[in-house]
Order: C-alpha cells, then structure tokens, then sequence
C-alpha cells in the first residue's frame, strides 16, 4: 500500500513570469523573501538548474525542520520541480507560471505532494488520525508562500 498526499494552490502575482522566475531562483536572497524559511544554505555553486541543490530550515507547525532540496526539472520561467527525502518520503514541489494580461501578470502553481511507497502501521494510523489537518496546515504554508512570493515579485517587476 502506497501513501500519497498532494496539495495544489495558486495565485495571481501582478508581475510578469520573468520577474516572478528572478525571485523563485534568487536563493541567496530567498530566506529573505520568504517568511517560513528561517536559515537557508546552497549547497551546489553555479546558476539555478537542474542539480541544485540548498538546504532549508522552516518553521512548520511551532516547530523547525531542516530538508535538503534538489531540483529535479527545470524549464526556466515557466517551471521547476524540486524533490527532498525524508527517511523513506520523498516530497515534491512542482512550481508552474503560466503568463497572464499579455505577459503583465503571472499565475503561480504549486503543486506539492508526499509520497511513501511502503507506509509502516505508524504512518498509516498517523495519516488517518492527522493527515486532513496536515493538508490543511500543507495548503496555508503554500498559500503563504505564494504570498510571500508575489510580494517580493511585485518588488522586482517594479524596478
């Protein structure tokens, strides 16, 4: 038996994807940008590709957890899907822009979901018990998140 959750938000952002893309692979500024990320280290030199890789603290549910982050996939300014594990979860992240107004604003996707191949008893009982509220508490981080991103997007577009 395999366990998956998945999450899907979006948002408008009134700024063009070129902007929006500046802010999403800017890691060096984006602990700064986002409000959950409380310590972020990159790990991989270069430009954002496939292969990069940082490691990001984040406050989740009065809590901090740590997670190491790899881009998987990338199509610049219009998508990119970044995997961490977790003991036997892998979590996946698939952020998509999808130009809107003749390019003058963005509409930004993600689309999470944790997957577990071979959920022990624990897991399972923990996923009934706890998952709706955990999906919930998934869906306001994203959604804080986007919020976090179209601010600092509007920013950049401004400029």
């Amino acid at each position: 038996m395999s366990g998956r959750h998945e999450v899907r938000v979006d948002r408008r952002v009134e700024a063009p994807a070129a902007a929006v893309w500046a802010v999403v692979t800017d890691l060096d500024r984006l602990q700064e940008r986002l409000s959950q990320v409380t310590d972020l280290h990159v790990i991989t030199p270069g430009p954002y590709a496939i292969g990069t890789g940082w490691r990001e603290t984040r406050r989740m549910m009065g809590a901090s957890d740590t997670q190491e982050i790899w881009v998987v996939d990338n199509d610049p300014e219009r998508q990119t899907v970044t995997e961490a594990r977790s003991g036997s979860t892998t979590y996946r992240t698939v952020l998509s822009l999808e130009p809107l107004d003749d390019g003058a604003a963005t509409r930004v996707s993600l689309h999470f979901t944790a997957s577990t191949p071979d959920p022990g008893a624990l897991q399972r009982l923990a996923v009934r018990v706890v998952g709706p509220l955990g999906l919930k508490l998934t869906e306001k981080a994203l959604r804080t998140e986007l919020d976090d991103l179209a601010a600092a997007a509007q920013q950049v577009g401004a400029r």
